[in-house]
């Protein structure tokens, strides 16, 4: 399996300088649209060869996955309609929190996320599990700390490996800073810690090679070559 693993475009919450403002579910900014529509381009070109043997018309992938949160439902538009492919929406690569905002009094409010009706009438070729329903998918959970989410991380990572086993995929999978570091943790055997952070700018990648009957193998963290420099953002 090659597992193409890539950060969303710059939301309007990563644009802000502090907390103030905060959305529960944010959209993306101007540039991370323009930023999900350069990722799109060069996902449909093909990637940088490391070698002449490596070099192919497009990246090919056979699925696109994207979380439910609105950031990531819109970075996959241009990509799904670039490369011919329905994105596929998996809950659980959201990123660490969930869909909340910060109350007064310091406590966490939790919101259900968009429902099945409100994604299928924005994002109409997208494919739903069951999990997202008309109560949303989050379900009014009220915020997930690291813990949660590093064991979230370590159930899709045992997924994945599990499907290496059934032959070979490209896969796209758009995520979030948060969760795209413990993700990489966990499929590297680094959970629990948190002496380490893999950082990805906005539409960042990284391609991790799973194969049952070999080492794992991290190709490389975090390209950006696709933006140019005013389109680089955390």
């Amino acid at each position: 399996m090659e597992l193409y693993i890539i950060r969303h475009g710059q939301s309007t919450n990563n644009a802000l300088r502090s907390a103030v403002g905060r959305v529960q579910d944010a959209p993306l900014t101007e540039i991370g649209h323009r930023q999900a529509e350069a990722l799109a381009q060069h996902l449909a070109a093909g990637p940088y060869p490391e070698s002449e043997w490596e070099r192919r018309a497009g990246y090919e992938f056979d699925h696109l996955y994207c979380s439910a949160m609105q950031r990531a439902l819109q970075t996959a538009e241009p990509v799904g309609k670039a490369l011919g492919l329905k994105p596929e929406v998996w809950v659980e690569v959201h990123e660490q929190g969930g869909i909340y905002l910060d109350s007064d009094d310091g406590r966490y409010i939790g919101f259900p996320g968009m429902t099945r009706a409100e994604i299928s009438e924005r994002f109409p070729d997208y494919v739903l599990p069951e999990s997202v329903t008309e109560s949303g998918w989050w379900n009014n959970k009220t915020y997930e700390d690291v813990g949660a989410a590093a064991g979230r991380a370590i159930a899709v990572a045992e997924i994945l490996i599990e499907r290496s086993q059934q032959g070979d995929e490209r896969i796209a999978l758009i995520s979030h800073g948060m969760f795209v570091n413990l993700l990489i943790k966990a499929l590297l055997n680094q959970l629990p810690s948190a002496t380490t952070y893999y950082h990805h700018y906005n539409t960042g990648i990284s391609r991790i090679d799973i194969n049952p009957h070999a080492p794992l193998i991290l190709r490389y963290l975090n390209r950006t070559a696709h933006l140019t420099p005013d389109l680089l953002t955390h």
